[in-house]
């Protein structure tokens, strides 16, 4: 009995220390738990758990480092590409993603109860903002105060999210893919997204959503102040079937990069998107950032539309538009709010640097060679470099840059002025000119419209819309509208190029009288102060085909070229002569250029050929004798139609047949209205 009563003490004794024991280890788990926001998880529980310390460690960050560097909203410095080799071989693409999916949820719970040292937003006085409500506990509605902008973490705003050594993409470099590498499924994969959204995706996936970029910035600008008071952004993001990833980098970009008190809101608009991925699994994803909302279009509006259903919903005091093809670099924002903070009238814009559609490099250039909007008389928008009379004004490279026209996919506007110039016209249809109109709008009714330096967004150009509905009679449509409310006399230029076709372009009264009620000025004060480096067609000392002298079987032949950005340099060629043809189209300038909106006749020794108009005359000069031939002044040589009546070379003047051409001769409008004349229609 004494044995047995023996035996039952040593086991209480056992069971006490046993107790006692797992307390002790209980409460030490518990405390690095609520130090480290439960990262210590077992890999049964949490399979890609381990992978995150084992990271976080090598990049010197340890864990409670990697806790605080990672604090964004929702995480994703779990991607397949950036785990070891060996680890990632051990699932498979689709278990991955799943696995990854809901680590991240897990993990943004984890992160927003963590008790991290947190500092006052800018903006606010001393501890007025930890005034908490009545119930409110900070360890528990961190993520609360955030998302109002109330704190901020204490680490740099503006540090740059850590890259990831060795992952694809990572510092906004390029990813090259061989196909012939690839497994037919993959392939597959690679085609399918490249079809289905004209840039690739394949890449697109291997990157993070919140790849490292460069600070593309000039040195200059990284030392410049800006404003404590500056006004919040409601950034709106409008998108139709875009790819997964490449939205939430978009919307990432915007979070990793911005000071979050900036940042009122996101706001997504669906432009009635048909993918799966972008209705029940948006929103769950989406919700986790507390600042994102998402409007959704019940029927496919179109750009413009879809902006003015964002631009209504927004409470931010500027609006900021971009695409959902974006990436903003370090320091992207504040610029551009700087400058409407100095004045509600200015309308800005990022440089726009160029996310390849093949690699998805970042490429960027210096504040120099930053080109400028502007537009042709078939209203399409277009680069052109910085010229003289501004260059000559600059004091310094990086200082905001006046631009006749935007892009208009990404800009930021006050929001009180947007309304004041009567938002979009809602008349427009899908896309196409209400860059262009609104361009016009900004300057003619006392604005300014400028291109930020410090300001860099990277943004993936597509050579073709993946879209299946047609634009074409959209653009016709904005394009008469814009014509007719803004362009005065000078709209005569693009109907000519259309045969004065205008169509069905609906009701332009409540724009003229907005136009009337702005008190804006001419379409003459615009081209005169903003954009004097414009070509006129009206003048020009000659104008209309321009014909050989010698025919081909009782043919006429004219040069012939086509001058649209599509065409690289092509060779100007001998034709037969068509009536109405654009590509037979040309001018003589009055500096002496031969051309056709932004495309110029060009001699450099080998053939001649179009290139864009550049102004410095040199190889782009030309002389239209008396005697009817064509003479390029550098050289001093004549077009001339070769002897097998098909191609033209450059040779010595002699006044041959094969050297004469006829063309329109005209005075320019201007000095036929000094003169008191009728200004005569242009040739067609």
């Amino acid at each position: 009995m004494f044995l047995r009563r023996r035996g039952t003490i040593a086991k209480a004794i056992v069971a006490v220390i046993l107790f006692w024991t797992g307390t002790v280890l209980y409460i030490a788990v518990h405390n690095r738990q609520t130090q480290y926001g439960d990262f210590e998880q077992s890999d049964e529980d949490d399979p890609l758990g381990i992978l995150a310390q084992q990271r976080a460690v090598r990049a010197n960050r340890g864990v409670d480092g990697f806790v605080h560097t990672a604090f964004r909203p929702v995480l994703e410095l779990l991607d397949a590409n950036k785990f070891d080799a060996d680890s990632k071989a051990k699932l498979d693409a689709e278990q991955h993603m799943q696995a990854q999916f809901q680590w991240e949820q897990k993990q943004l719970q984890r992160l927003l109860s963590v008790k991290t040292n947190y500092s006052i937003a800018r903006g606010f006085k001393n501890d007025d903002a930890l005034h908490l409500p009545e119930g409110m506990v900070l360890d528990k509605d961190v993520a609360t105060l955030v998302r109002k902008g109330l704190i901020v973490p204490k680490w740099n705003i503006d540090r740059e999210v850590p890259e990831i050594p060795g992952a694809p993409g990572e510092g906004g470099e390029a990813i090259t893919i061989n196909k012939n590498d690839l497994r037919d499924d993959q392939r597959r994969e690679f085609d399918d997204g490249w079809q289905a959204n004209a840039f690739n995706d394949y890449a697109s996936n291997m990157m993070s959503l919140h790849r490292s970029l460069p600070d593309v910035r000039d040195a200059e600008c990284r030392d410049l102040k800006y404003r404590d008071d500056l006004p919040d952004t409601s950034v709106i993001i409008i998108f139709h079937n875009e790819a997964w990833k490449t939205l939430l980098r978009t919307v990432h970009s915007v979070l990793d990069r911005s000071p979050p008190h900036l940042i009122k809101e996101i706001i997504l608009v669906d432009d009635f998107s048909t993918h799966e991925h972008l209705k029940l699994k948006l929103e769950d994803y989406m919700a986790q950032l507390g600042k994102v909302k998402i409007l959704r279009a019940k029927k496919r509006e179109g750009l413009i539309r879809a902006r003015l259903m964002g631009a209504a919903t927004a409470t931010g005091q500027v609006l900021t538009y971009l695409d959902s093809h974006c990436e903003c670099t370090m320091g992207w924002l504040e610029p551009l709010l700087d400058r409407i903070a100095a004045n509600k009238s200015n309308v800005v814009t990022p440089v726009i640097d160029v996310v390849d559609d093949n690699t998805l490099q970042y490429k960027y250039g210096s504040a120099r060679a930053t080109n400028l909007g502007g537009f042709d008389w078939n209203l399409q928008f277009n680069w052109h470099g910085i010229p003289e009379r501004i260059l000559s004004k600059r004091k310094s490279d990086v200082e905001p840059l006046e631009s006749p026209t935007m892009a208009g996919g990404l800009f930021s506007i006050s929001r009180e002025y947007f309304e004041h110039l009567g938002s979009y016209d809602s008349g427009m249809e899908i896309w196409g000119g209400e860059n262009l109109e609104l361009s016009f709008r900004v300057w003619m009714c006392g604005g300014r419209l400028e291109i930020v330096l410090c300001s860099h967004v990277g943004h993936i150009f597509r050579s073709r819309s993946p879209y299946k509905w047609s634009v074409s009679n959209a653009l016709r449509k904005n394009s008469v509208r814009l014509a007719l409310v803004w362009m005065d006399e000078y709209s005569k230029y693009y109907f000519e190029k259309t045969s004065f076709n205008l169509g069905d372009y609906g009701d332009i009264m409540p724009r003229r009288k907005l136009r009337e009620k702005l008190q804006c000025k001419s379409f003459d004060w615009y081209l005169t102060n903003i954009y004097p480096e414009l070509f006129i067609p009206g003048e020009t000392y000659a104008a209309g085909q321009i014909r050989s002298k010698k025919q081909i079987g009782g043919r006429s032949i004219c040069l012939d070229a086509a001058t649209t950005h599509t065409n690289d340099n092509p060779r100007i060629a001998a034709s037969t002569c068509y009536q109405g043809a654009q590509n037979q189209m040309w001018f003589l300038s009055k500096t002496n250029e031969i051309r056709r909106d932004e495309g110029c006749f060009d001699y450099a020794g080998q053939y001649a050929m179009i290139y864009s108009c550049h102004g410095l005359q040199g190889n782009q000069l030309w002389s239209y004798n008396m005697d009817n031939t064509l003479q390029q002044k550098s050289t001093n040589l004549c077009l001339t139609l070769a002897k097998d009546q098909k191609s033209l070379s450059m040779e010595p003047c002699i006044g041959t047949d094969h050297q004469i051409w006829q063309w329109s001769r005209r005075t320019p409008d201007s000095e036929q209205k000094k003169k008191g004349l009728e200004v005569m229609p242009l040739p067609r």
